[in-house]
């Protein structure tokens, strides 16, 4: 089971956005990598490309970069801190669950 998942609201731990928080827009579990909205914003130097539509713009662009998923802790909306994941079955299914206040995520 994921610990983190799309649009669950997470808070950086490490690093140079520590103590941030933001949305996940994109998680990929092979290489343990998160995608922060906001967060680990990278400097790309974009070169102009002719297309045949026209040119398009180049120039200094700021993105978010992925971040490595054990950088980042969930935020749990019952008691509104970072936490740690546990699972437990609920009706045949499993369910992440806040192992501070006990509620599901």
């Amino acid at each position: 089971m994921q610990r983190v998942r799309r649009d669950d609201h997470v808070q950086v731990i490490s690093g140079k956005d520590r103590g941030k928080s933001g949305r996940v827009l994109a998680v990929w579990p092979r290489e343990d990598r998160v995608l922060v909205e906001g967060l680990n914003i990278a400097t790309k130097h974009r070169r102009v490309q002719r297309t045949r539509a026209g040119a398009q713009e180049g120039g200094i662009i700021h993105e978010e970069a992925p971040l490595h998923l054990s950088n980042v802790m969930p935020i749990c909306d019952t008691c509104d801190k970072p936490t740690r994941v546990g699972s437990r079955v609920v009706d045949g299914v499993r369910v992440r669950i806040c192992r501070a206040c006990d509620a599901e995520l």
